[in-house]
């Protein structure tokens, strides 16, 4: 089961990709851009608690999004520093959000209504801590 959820999440990475790979954003890259879209300003370590990815992970990959002009650190609280996202990376959320539109138009077509509403509930409650 766990080896058929990697590969359909594989196949469908594999539709975002390109649209990810045009702006300079590596794989993954997105999701932490979207925990900003939903709320801007939070803390690295925060951001590492929603996405359930380890802190190194997290800083590597904010140095890139800052390196690229897409986010810009400040300090916050004690060490702690705050993410914020810059015009351009809130402009990335358009076309990343409508390649996940197209991804799942893309399973849609393949799996059908019934079955795509049973996978969403499945999904859903995988994803539940």
């Amino acid at each position: 089961m766990a080896y058929a959820l990697l590969k359909g999440m594989k196949a469908t990475r594999g539709a975002i990709s390109p649209v990810l790979a045009e702006r300079g954003l590596h794989p993954g890259q997105d999701l932490m851009l979207s925990a900003l879209w939903r709320e801007d300003g939070v803390s690295q370590a925060e951001l590492v608690a929603r996405l359930g990815i380890e802190a190194p992970t997290v800083s590597k990959a904010l140095q890139r999004l800052e390196k690229v002009g897409y986010v810009r650190r400040e300090a916050g609280r004690g060490r702690s520093r705050r993410v914020y996202l810059t015009e351009k990376g809130h402009a990335l959320r358009r076309p990343v959000e409508q390649a996940w539109r197209n991804a799942d138009r893309r399973l849609s077509r393949r799996l059908g209504g019934e079955d795509m509403a049973t996978l969403r509930r499945i999904l859903s409650r995988l994803t539940q801590e």
